[in-house]
């Protein structure tokens, strides 16, 4: 009689290692996946997308002081200070680029060209600047020497650097990707093993009462009724803090992470917009070549069939003037899909600015066009950079909605793993003395 108490004793003891061994491990888990998506990689992963937003500022910069020639000595001010702030961010963006890159030999590959080839563009444009100084002009278009060396400084960035920062953010998103696919799959397998471990645990806690009922005669023990009722609670909260877990996760990449780093990736082709509309007056070769890439860039951000910038002005005043109760359009591309996440109040702000924007790019083209170069000129630095720096500042505001939202998502699951991994030894050790306390006294009929 004592060794079957003590082999049914040690099966449910065997079971109920197994489901607090279970818990321990999703919970671990859990919080491993909360943490890398949360705090380390997905905050390093928006980081390395700001890397392109700095180096096209940077050419845009550079762009805009040749532009501007000998005068503006403010606004020449404020153009090196925002290169050099810029170049600042490009650096720190990249030692966050190399700090997840870890032991990837492939994203340490890119980030060393991402260097090498920022020095190089480095060189080339304070040359292109050394230049334009030298030459003294008045603002408009450079000579000719000045423009071939800014020609060989900004095809390095739109066809080198520029390409190579992209494809850095998406390897880096890979890394959260990743993550958020493994911790969603242990979670989902330990939610499953969890209930059979529960299931087996309350099976041997229900089947010592039994015997020990029938061969001893006796009501049920009240420490295994009790031991059986926190082990079952057990099971439930393991099972409730693995859903919401689950659904923080979805939450947090889904409705934060991805949002936030779509509108990383709108901010930082619209700065390169923004860039091609300085471009566009600056070389009046390539001006064709500036536009096509304007409207390139302009589709990725948010795309509306057009085959030309004209008609691209004229669908996106469409969208920005659709009734507030109408249908929504169907809105693709980096601010599209960050847009398709929101309402209609939510998208609106967003599209009138982002409209506006095209209004004065399409005033800038008309007067450059029209070979009004010194009106085109007022208009970028005038009401153009006025337009894109509200837009600009809409994304920032949108982007920190979604920001809160995703910090909010990563707490509630911190939070829920917290006290669940505060409590597991306390039922792990009330369990324990609970079940000694129901078998002890039948053992000790035996002594």
């Amino acid at each position: 009689m004592p060794a079957r108490i003590r082999l049914i004793s040690g099966v449910t003891v065997a079971a109920l290692v197994l489901l607090f061994a279970t818990l321990a491990v999703i919970t671990q888990g859990a919080r491993t996946g909360l943490r890398a998506i949360g705090h380390d990689a997905g905050p390093q992963v928006v980081a390395t997308a700001g890397l392109y937003l700095a180096l096209s500022d940077m050419d845009g910069q550079v762009a805009l002081l040749l532009l501007m020639g000998g005068g503006r000595d403010e606004r020449r001010a404020e153009a090196l200070l925002r290169y050099e702030r810029s170049r600042t961010e490009a650096g720190r963006a990249l030692l966050r680029a190399s700090a997840l890159a870890g032991d990837d030999a492939r994203e340490g590959r890119t980030v060393q060209a991402v260097l090498d080839g920022l020095g190089r563009y480095e060189r080339t444009a304070a040359r292109a600047l050394l230049l334009a100084e030298q030459a003294g002009y008045d603002a408009g278009p450079p000579p000719e020497r000045v423009l071939r060396t800014y020609r060989a400084a900004t095809d390095l960035m739109r066809e080198e650097l520029l390409p190579q920062a992209y494809n850095l953010t998406l390897e880096s998103g890979t890394t959260v990707r990743r993550v958020h696919d493994e911790t969603r799959s242990s979670l989902t397998t330990g939610r499953a093993v969890v209930a059979a471990a529960g299931v087996l645990a309350l099976g041997c806690l229900v089947a010592l009462q039994v015997y020990l009922a029938r061969r001893f005669r006796r009501l049920f023990g009240p420490a295994l009724v009790l031991a059986s009722a926190v082990t079952a609670m057990y099971v439930l909260t393991g099972l409730h803090v693995s859903a919401r877990e689950a659904d923080a996760l979805v939450a947090a990449k889904r409705d934060g992470f991805d949002a936030v780093l779509l509108l990383a990736r709108a901010r930082a082709i619209g700065n390169g917009m923004h860039a091609d509309q300085t471009r566009y007056l600056l070389d009046p070769e390539r001006a064709d070549t500036y536009e096509h890439t304007y409207l390139d860039a302009a589709q990725s951000v948010l795309y509306l069939e057009a085959t030309s910038v004209h008609a691209y002005h004229e669908r996106v005043a469409a969208a920005a003037a659709a009734p507030e109760g109408g249908r929504r359009p169907a809105f693709a591309g980096f601010l599209g899909s960050a847009l398709a996440m929101r309402d209609a109040s939510g998208t609106r702000p967003v599209l009138a600015a982002y409209d506006r924007l095209q209004r004065s790019d399409a005033d800038l083209r008309r007067r450059a066009s029209g070979g009004e170069t010194g009106q085109a000129l007022s208009v970028l630095l005038g009401p153009l950079t006025s337009d894109f720096d509200r837009y600009d500042a809409t994304l920032l505001d949108l982007a920190g909605q979604h920001r809160t939202s995703f910090e909010r998502s990563i707490a509630r699951g911190e939070d829920a793993l917290a006290d669940l991994w505060f409590l597991l030894p306390v039922a792990m050790v009330s369990i324990a003395v609970l079940v000694v306390a129901g078998i002890w006294p039948r053992l000790d009929e035996y002594r």
